[in-house]
């Protein structure tokens, strides 16, 4: 009983010594994924063929990244993950991301609803972006926006223009609001 009142204050030592080394090593955790994540948020973006009728999102669960989204061809889902497989520290990728169906209907939908968009005044400034932030993904007749936009009002005229467009059966108006 003695021996361990003696080595109390070590052991107290070793107990708060692990318990401080430890902390770092979560932060580690965190800023080692918030990297990966941007880098794979990089590396998606400058695939040469993305545009703003594709749309990818991802997830990253330790080393694996799942890819997700729709994307208008099927290089583009194939070059996405081969560019996060070779990010260090992506031991695996889980694509399932949908590669549109061939739709010369879909082709004028997406057309229609980009110029209704972005030749608004209000969106016009987005335009001028190498990617603008409202992503048209449009499948079978049904559109859905996806993106960020600095406003409500922005939403919702993006929302109205796309529903305005002939040939929509519906629009999904995903776009987030920045400052919500």
């Amino acid at each position: 009983m003695s021996k361990l009142i003696k080595n109390t204050p070590r052991l107290a030592v070793s107990l708060l010594a692990l318990a401080l080394s430890a902390a770092p090593l979560a932060a580690v955790g965190a800023q080692e994924m918030s990297r990966m994540e941007n880098q794979v948020r990089h590396e998606l973006v400058m695939l040469p063929y993305y545009s703003v009728f594709d749309n990818f999102s991802f997830k990253v669960d330790g080393s694996k990244v799942t890819l997700m989204g729709s994307v208008t061809r099927p290089t583009l889902k194939s070059g996405a993950e081969r560019v996060v497989k070779n990010i260090e520290g992506v031991t695996s990728v889980d694509n399932q991301i949908e590669v549109l169906p061939v739709s010369p209907n879909d082709d004028r939908i997406r057309v229609d609803v980009y110029r209704s968009i972005y030749y608004n005044p209000s969106f016009t400034r987005y335009s001028f972006q190498a990617v603008p932030p409202i992503h048209i993904i449009v499948k079978n007749g049904d559109v859905t926006l996806e993106g960020v936009v600095n406003s409500k009002m922005e939403k919702n005229i993006a929302g109205m223009q796309a529903n305005g467009v002939a040939g929509v059966f519906s629009v999904h108006n995903n776009l987030q609001v920045e400052n919500d």
